[in-house]
């Protein structure tokens, strides 16, 4: 392929330049001849048949040409704007949202601390009120039960004294109606008159 563009100048060369003295001959030697147009026409239709490097190699410009005209090296751009951005992040911006973030963060760490602080102690005050107030139920129940004994003792003591003064009526009663009925023994004529 590469033989045949070199092989055209060789066979003008051959054709035009002969013997001596640098002498041209007109029928071959002359720029507007037909064999010279001949020989240019067939070097030409060699190469293009033969040698396709210029074809590939105009195809490939015409390509590149187009693809960088069309595009734009918007590729190359994009890519720099993302490595500026990124620069600019790495930067600038991860600095300043680290340190912002860093302020932010112990400013609610303190506040949560306080926050934490004061539920406990709110939460140790609600045990000391439950505490108390269990122990003091604790006191009441143990007054109640005592209290309760007392009354049950006092009702036992006063049911037995009910007990007794109800056994000695009931023997004073017993007594008096047997002194009646002994009374009513010594009158025999009041039994028979009634019907």
């Amino acid at each position: 392929m590469s033989g045949g563009g070199t092989e055209t100048p060789v066979v003008c060369e051959a054709a035009s330049g002969g013997g001596g003295g640098g002498k041209k001959k007109d029928s071959l030697g002359t720029a507007g001849s037909p064999a010279h147009l001949i020989i240019k026409d067939l070097g030409e239709i060699h190469s293009r048949l033969l040698d396709h490097r210029p074809v590939i190699q105009g195809e490939t410009r015409y390509f590149v040409k187009e693809f960088e005209e069309k595009r734009g090296l918007r590729e190359m751009r994009v890519l720099e704007n993302l490595k500026n951005m990124i620069h600019e992040t790495n930067e600038h911006t991860l600095p300043a949202c680290r340190e912002t973030m860093h302020d932010s963060l112990n400013h609610v760490l303190q506040r949560l601390q306080a926050a934490t602080d004061s539920v406990c102690r709110l939460q140790q005050r609600e045990q000391e009120r439950n505490k108390m107030r269990n122990d003091h139920l604790i006191a009441s129940e143990k007054q109640h039960i005592m209290q309760w004994e007392d009354f049950m003792k006092e009702q036992h003591s006063k049911q037995a004294e009910v007990d007794e003064e109800h056994r000695t009526a009931m023997e004073r009663l017993k007594e008096q109606y047997a002194e009646m009925e002994r009374g009513l023994a010594k009158y025999p004529a009041f039994g028979e008159l009634e019907p």
